[in-house]
């Protein structure tokens, strides 16, 4: 079956949400709710969250990228507030839409206007969402104030219990399912495999793509954070389609306070939601680092498919003792995502880039693959019988049977009598045996393991 060649709402960038308010209005209270985590620290202490905290939400099919942000003083002078204030409006930059959070038990400040001019100055589309407003009953008296502000319309939520926010969200993904079912100009080849080029600032990404196209289609400098947002590039290579997107840097979370820095690291994550593969650069002369580590694990949390890409190897090419030492950081630092081919290039000379379309085309291949119920319940009974599963509170372990559900990555459901009793190691043990049988030496591979219903006798 052909597929219609159009840019799909899946490959479209993950919308960026950010949280926008005062201290202590109870943003990190409804990130923890709609996030469905524990992320962002909750205390009435105003400052807690001095960072940015994100999040990937769905709701009702709808993805998006939530934002928790410090709260805004706009009292100058203090190093820490001053701080926080820098971050949240970089947030504000980076976010598509912001919720502005206000405090319902306050009521409206003069803080309040000054922080609604700024967010409307932004250019941004701006919700008002006046919190603590636990009910019907305290709605409009508590809401009545904050109709100063001039907003077409005031939400009342209540962050602590829910109250008014499924109204809320329906109202705000029906404007992103609007926006998504929009006409697109752009139509892209029925097999295109879309690439982001992925990695921190000033690592060589926009020159790699230049080298992969051959032509000066991205603004290489060596001020980091020249790529403000992810541009697009179709290339066709071997009778194959690459949408190749370049990024803006991922910087390390200390140096995030710089205004040139528009789009950083929740611009990236935006763009792994609608690729299918990641190619992830490391800096050769500065070697690997804690942040490039995390860049692999936002794209294998994902589930996409890797190429980690060691550039600029020219600088090391005549030190081998320097190789070899970095060579062994990055296995180190990838062993959690061991499938992933590791290539040594050059972007600047185009050393080893050839290897990377080859080894692309390999790598989603295997991201696509399709197996029948049959072969992987095969699998399934040789692994059982060359390992016999533990005991699980008396009981033996069993594994009925496997399937596929789904691709990029191949995703299997094997179903056992206690998922919950299978330990980590024989877990891990199914995971490799799948692998090996079925030839996923390059991909991300996905085993879940859920309960089979038990029959039930009147």
């Amino acid at each position: 079956m052909t597929e219609t060649p159009v840019l799909t709402a899946e490959q479209t960038p993950c919308p960026i949400i950010a949280l926008v308010g005062k201290p202590n209005v109870g943003k990190s209270t409804l990130f923890n709710r709609l996030a469905k985590s524990r992320k962002a620290i909750v205390d009435p202490t105003p400052g807690v969250t001095r960072d940015r905290h994100y999040e990937r939400v769905d709701w009702n099919g709808h993805p998006f990228i939530l934002v928790d942000t410090g709260g805004i003083e706009l009292e100058q002078g203090n190093v820490i507030t001053d701080q926080i204030r820098s971050q949240t409006w970089l947030a504000v930059q980076e976010a598509d839409i912001i919720l502005f959070i206000l405090d319902g038990k306050e009521g409206l400040t003069n803080e309040d206007h000054e922080v609604a001019g700024h967010l409307r100055r932004s250019g941004k589309q701006v919700h008002f969402l006046v919190n603590k407003i636990d009910g019907p009953e305290v709605e409009q008296e508590r809401l009545s104030s904050f109709y100063e502000l001039g907003a077409e319309t005031l939400w009342s939520i209540s962050a602590s219990h829910g109250y008014g926010l499924r109204t809320f969200l329906d109202s705000l993904v029906a404007g992103l399912a609007a926006t998504a079912a929009a006409p697109r100009p752009v139509e892209l080849p029925a097999d295109t495999i879309s690439l982001a080029c992925i990695g921190r600032p000033n690592v060589g990404k926009s020159s790699l793509i230049n080298r992969l196209v051959g032509e000066e289609r991205m603004v290489v400098s060596d001020i980091p954070g020249t790529t403000r947002d992810s541009v697009d590039t179709l290339l066709e290579q071997n009778g194959r389609h690459f949408l190749l997107i370049d990024t803006a840097g991922i910087r390390r979370r200390g140096k995030v306070q710089e205004k040139i820095e528009k789009f950083s690291v929740m611009r990236a994550l935006s763009v792994l939601e609608r690729c299918d593969l990641a190619l992830i650069l490391i800096d050769g002369g500065e070697g690997i680092t804690e942040q490039d580590t995390k860049i692999i694990g936002y794209a294998m949390e994902r589930g996409r498919g890797c190429l980690v890409l060691v550039n600029k190897w020219d600088l090391v090419q005549n030190d081998k003792k320097r190789q070899q030492q970095l060579l062994d950081e990055v296995d180190r630092a990838t062993r959690f995502v061991g499938y992933a081919p590791v290539l040594k290039i050059s972007a600047l000379t185009g050393m080893g880039t050839k290897k990377i379309f080859t080894t692309l085309a390999q790598v989603h291949e295997q991201y696509s693959r399709e197996f029948t119920t049959g072969k992987l319940n095969r699998v399934l009974q040789e692994a059982v019988a060359g390992h016999t599963p533990p005991m699980h509170q008396g009981r033996r372990l069993k594994f009925y049977y496997t399937t596929q559900v789904s691709t990029k990555p191949p995703t299997l459901i094997i179903f056992v009598n206690y998922p919950k009793g299978v330990h980590f190691s024989y877990y891990r043990y199914l995971v490799n045996h799948f692998r090996t049988a079925l030839g996923i030496d390059k991909s991300p591979l996905r085993v879940v393991l859920k309960e089979r219903m038990r029959k039930k006798y009147d």
